[in-house]
């Protein structure tokens, strides 16, 4: 099996397949930390899969991503204020709101380009950080604690541990898979032809412009998607959720995963949460060790650790 097809079909499989066997081996040794550590992973690699469809596939380097985590979670949080627990009521509006506000925000980005673009993407983040601090009704600076979990027609999908983290994986998976098939698509070619040379897509009567702002309200949506979730997991909400920083994390968990490869961003957010875990342990100040660490992978492994693995495939 060549180094191509293992990266594309079985490391893809073999990814999935581990993560679906996390509840049996919290259950077997009876580790409710991997459980809950493992489901919050997979709500950050929701959304950095949603970030790689836009960075790696169509060079939009967003800088307020993170906002669309904090707009989910705060849609299912004030809904649950009000006493509305319904998962059918607070999902589809989360998704919607943070549909709304990446067409909006993404109608006016994507009007500019390079360092442009990553400073005006940068300011509707911190719009929405600053408008979510100043909701004193709702918690403020201080955040807004939730009292429960959603409810789903009755059932503990939401209220079980095991139960909520399947519910995680699945989104993960609906989401890897609805992202691989735009990628795939007529969709994904103009996106990936824009990227390369976008005057020709422009000589040949295609407008990138168009699919562009449906990639960033796809990407806006699926990561209010995983707002709405951490909300649900944490059961807190907070504006932290949307800083300038949660957003550079996440583009570090793209880049050290593999630029362009969404399989590659859940690898990333895997191995940067653990890293996260394991040097906070030693020291607060993990990230002057994990610094130098993301260099070394960025300068001697071309396509972060995917790129690590094809080399090793390859020789």
């Amino acid at each position: 099996m060549t180094a191509a097809l293992f990266k594309s079909r079985l490391l893809p499989l073999l990814l999935f397949g581990a993560l679906a066997l996390v509840p049996l081996y919290a259950s077997v040794f009876d580790d409710r930390f991997v459980m809950l550590f493992a489901t919050r992973i997979l709500i950050f690699a929701i959304v950095a899969v949603s970030l790689d469809f836009i960075l790696g596939l169509g060079a939009m380097v967003s800088f307020g991503h993170a906002a669309y985590i904090g707009l989910g979670a705060y849609a299912v949080g004030i809904l649950a204020e009000h006493d509305i627990w319904d998962a059918w009521i607070s999902f589809p509006l989360a998704l919607l709101v943070g549909g709304v506000f990446a067409l909006v925000t993404g109608a006016i980005s994507l009007k500019t380009r390079g360092v442009y673009f990553i400073m005006i993407t940068l300011a509707f983040g911190q719009m929405a950080f600053y408008t979510a601090t100043s909701l004193s009704a709702y918690g403020g600076d201080d955040g807004l604690t939730m009292w429960g979990r959603s409810e789903f027609f009755g059932t503990e999908l939401f209220s079980s541990d095991e139960s909520f983290y399947y519910l995680v994986f699945a989104c993960l998976a609906g989401a890897y898979l609805l992202l691989c098939v735009f990628s795939a698509s007529r969709f994904g070619r103009v996106l990936k032809g824009a990227k390369q040379s976008e005057p020709r897509l422009e000589a040949m009567g295609i407008d990138p412009y168009r699919y562009r702002l449906v990639a960033f309200v796809i990407a806006g949506m699926i990561a209010s998607l995983a707002g709405a979730l951490m909300a649900n997991q944490a059961e807190f909400v907070s504006p932290a959720y949307m800083s300038w920083h949660r957003s550079g994390e996440l583009i570090v968990m793209v880049i050290l995963g593999g630029l362009g490869s969404l399989h590659g961003a859940i690898i990333g957010s895997i191995v940067y949460m653990v890293l996260e875990e394991v040097l906070s342990g030693y020291s607060e100040h993990w990230r002057l060790i994990f610094g130098p660490l993301l260099i070394l992978v960025v300068l001697y492994a071309r396509g972060g650790l995917l790129g690590m693995i094809k080399g090793r495939g390859e020789k």
